[in-house]
C-alpha cells in the first residue's frame, strides 16, 4: 500500500479519512482514474502484518485480555468503548493524545490508524427504510431529507455486493432486503426466542445482516477474504473475514495505481479560492515533525469521522467563510446526535441442555423496529431496534478446587439470552460541537468543544424497550431477568452524526442530494456529519453507500467541467 511522505503536491481527488466511508472514496475515485491522495492523520496499519493479537490464544495475555487498572485509569474514557480490551487496545487512541472539551459529558471513540475504526466497528449492516428517511419530516421533529430509499438502494446493492454481508431475505418493511450471503443460523435459544416473539407480538427476529463473508463470491475470492467464524474480528482479521478498508477497499484502490496514501497526517483546514468560488486542497501538519505541508486537488472528500470532519470545516476559514467553510447559515457544527445505546436485559433458559453450538459466531439478532413506523402509536418520537442473542453459560457450582472442580467447569451452564436497544434520537440545534478560542493541540488545532446530551424523548424510549424486552423474554420463559439502564454519555455508541447535515434547503442545511456543500461545490461530506437524522438501523453501510453515490457523481461532474 502507498507510504510516501513526500509525495506530489498535486492530485485528481483529495480523501481525508481512511476508515469506513474514506475507503470507499478512495475505491471509487481510483477506479474512475482520479490520482487520489488519502490523508490519514495516523499511523500506517498493513492487512494482516499489523495485526500483532490475530491469533493470540487469550490465555498468552498476561491478564486473559483484561486490561489492567494502570491503563484503565491513564485512559477513562476510551478504555469504555465496545470491544477494548488487551487484545485491541493498540487500534484505539490513548486519551492523553488527543484532548478536546466536554462542555457536557462525550465519550469519544476513535481510532487513529490507517483503516481508522473500520478495524474495530461492529459490523452491522441493515439497510435504511423508506420510513427512516421519511419519519422525521412526517412527525414533526427534523428536516426533510434530500433523498430517499429508492435513490440510495443501488448503492446499498453496489457496496453489498463487493464488501459481503450475510442476512436472509425476509420481506420486513422496516429493515429492506439486500444483496446477501448466506446467514448465521440461529442457535436453539434464538430460535425459540424468534418463534415466540413472531407468534405472541407479531414482530421478527431475525439473523442479522453482518458485514461478514460466510460464503465468498468471486469479488470476495479477489479480496481474498472469507470468514471463519472466529469472533476475533476487533483484533484484525487476517483472513478478511469481515469487511474493513485495510481488507478490502483500499487495497483495491492501490491495485489501480491511483492511490497515494500519507499517514501521520493531521488536516488543519480545507483551503478556499476566492477568486474560483473553489477549495483548491488542504493544508496539512505532519504529525511527526509538525511541518506543515500543502496538498491541492479538483475535488475534496471529507471522511474524517463525523466530528472531526466538523472541526476540519469549522477551523477553514477564510474572507468569504469566517465562520467556517460553507458556514453561510451558521448551521455548522450544530444537530449533532447519535444511538441511544444505554439499555438492556438479559435472562437465564432452562432446558435446551442436550443442544449447544460449535462456532464463535460473530454476528448477532435483530428484532427490527416496531414503534411509530406508519403513525405515530407512542409517547415519544422515532423507533429502536433490538439487537440480541443467546449463548450457553459456565457452571461454577462445584467446589472451588480439585479434579471435581475442572470437570465441571469444562461442561456448559444454563442458556441465557439478551437484548439492548439501539434507538434513534431528536436532531437538535442545541446538540452542537464548536472550536475553544483558547486552547489548541499540539499540531496548533483549536480543541474540539462537544456539547451533547439526551432529553426527556430518549428517556421514554428507554422506558418502552425496558417494558417491551422484559415482555418479550418473560413470555419465551426467561429467568431471573436483570436489567440496565445505565445512563453511559453520548459517544460510547460511537454513532455520533450531523453538524453538516444533507437537506433540500441551504438556509437549514449545509450539503445537497449529492453531499456537496451547497456553497463550496468540489467539496464532499460522506461521513456521519452528513447525516440529516440518525434512524434506528445502524449507519456504516449508509456512509460507504452514499460515498460511493457521490463518487460517482463528482466524477461524473468533473468530466462535465461542472467542478
Amino acid at each position: 500500500m502507498a507510504d510516501n511522505k513526500n509525495a506530489a503536491a498535486h492530485f485528481d481527488a483529495i480523501v481525508v479519512g481512511s476508515g469506513i466511508s474514506g475507503g470507499w472514496a478512495a475505491k471509487e475515485l481510483c477506479e474512475k482514474g482520479l490520482k487520489t491522495l488519502v490523508l490519514e492523520r495516523g499511523r500506517n496499519v498493513e492487512h494482516v502484518k499489523d495485526y500483532p493479537t490475530a491469533n493470540t490464544p487469550v490465555w498468552d495475555f498476561k491478564y486473559r485480555g483484561a486490561v489492567p487498572k494502570a491503563v484503565r485509569d491513564a485512559n477513562p474514557f476510551i478504555s469504555r468503548a465496545a470491544g477494548y480490551d488487551d487484545s485491541t487496545a493498540h487500534f484505539f487512541v490513548k486519551d492523553a493524545d488527543h484532548p478536546y472539551i466536554q462542555e457536557k459529558p462525550f465519550e469519544w471513540i476513535r481510532g487513529y490508524q490507517v483503516g481508522g475504526k473500520s478495524l474495530i466497528w461492529g459490523r452491522a449492516c441493515a439497510r435504511w427504510s423508506e420510513m427512516d428517511f421519511t419519519a422525521p419530516h412526517r412527525y414533526g421533529y427534523g428536516i426533510e431529507w434530500p433523498i430517499g430509499y429508492k435513490d440510495i438502494a443501488p448503492w446499498y446493492s453496489h457496496v453489498e455486493k463487493f464488501i459481503g454481508v450475510c442476512g436472509n431475505r425476509e420481506g420486513i418493511d422496516t429493515m429492506p432486503d439486500g444483496e446477501f450471503l448466506p446467514a448465521f443460523e440461529l442457535n436453539c435459544v434464538e430460535q425459540h426466542l424468534k418463534d415466540v416473539v413472531t407468534e405472541k407480538f407479531n414482530r421478527h427476529y431475525v439473523s442479522g445482516r453482518w458485514a461478514q463473508v460466510t460464503q465468498p463470491q468471486d469479488i470476495h475470492k479477489e479480496q481474498h477474504r472469507q470468514c471463519l467464524s472466529r469472533n476475533l474480528c476487533m483484533r484484525g482479521c487476517p483472513f478478511g473475514g469481515y469487511f474493513s478498508s485495510n481488507a478490502s477497499t483500499l487495497p483495491w484502490a492501490e491495485k489501480t495505481g491511483n492511490l497515494t496514501i500519507r499517514p501521520f497526517s493531521v488536516v488543519h483546514s480545507v483551503i478556499y479560492d476566492e477568486q474560483s468560488g473553489k477549495a483548491t486542497g488542504v493544508k496539512v501538519i505532519d504529525a511527526q515533525t509538525k511541518e506543515e505541508v500543502i496538498y491541492h486537488a479538483k475535488i475534496i472528500f471529507l471522511n474524517a469521522s463525523a466530528l472531526n470532519t466538523n472541526l476540519i470545516l469549522l477551523n477553514s476559514i477564510s474572507k468569504r467563510f469566517p465562520n467556517g467553510l460553507g458556514n453561510d447559515n451558521g448551521l455548522l457544527g450544530k444537530y449533532i446526535c447519535f444511538h441511544n445505546y444505554r439499555a438492556g436485559m438479559s435472562g437465564e433458559f432452562d432446558g435446551f441442555e442436550d443442544k449447544y453450538y460449535k462456532v464463535s459466531k460473530p454476528a448477532e439478532c435483530i428484532i427490527p423496529n416496531f414503534r411509530n413506523v406508519y403513525q405515530q402509536d407512542t409517547d415519544f418520537v422515532g423507533g429502536y431496534v433490538i439487537f440480541s442473542a443467546a449463548y450457553r453459560g459456565k457452571r461454577y457450582d462445584s467446589p472451588g478446587i480439585g479434579a471435581a472442580f475442572k470437570e465441571a467447569v469444562s461442561q456448559p451452564g444454563k442458556w441465557g439470552a439478551y437484548m439492548y436497544m439501539q434507538g434513534e434520537t431528536i436532531p437538535k440545534e442545541s446538540n452542537h460541537v464548536r472550536l475553544s478560542k483558547d486552547q489548541k493541540d499540539q499540531w496548533g488545532i483549536p480543541l474540539l468543544i462537544t456539547a451533547v446530551d439526551y432529553d426527556e424523548n430518549d428517556d421514554k424510549m428507554v422506558k418502552d424497550f425496558i417494558e417491551q424486552g422484559k415482555a418479550m423474554l418473560t413470555a419465551a420463559g426467561a429467568k431471573n431477568i436483570t436489567v440496565t439502564d445505565n445512563h453511559q454519555p453520548p459517544g460510547l455508541d460511537i454513532h455520533e452524526m450531523g453538524g453538516v447535515r444533507m437537506g433540500k434547503d441551504p438556509a437549514t442545511s449545509l450539503l445537497n442530494e449529492w453531499n456537496q456543500l451547497h456553497h463550496c461545490k468540489n467539496v464532499f461530506v460522506t461521513d456521519g456529519a452528513c447525516m440529516t437524522s440518525t434512524g434506528n438501523q445502524s449507519p456504516s453501510i449508509l456512509y460507504m453507500s452514499l460515498t460511493a453515490r457521490a463518487a460517482n457523481y463528482a466524477v461524473e461532474q468533473l468530466k462535465k467541467g461542472a467542478l
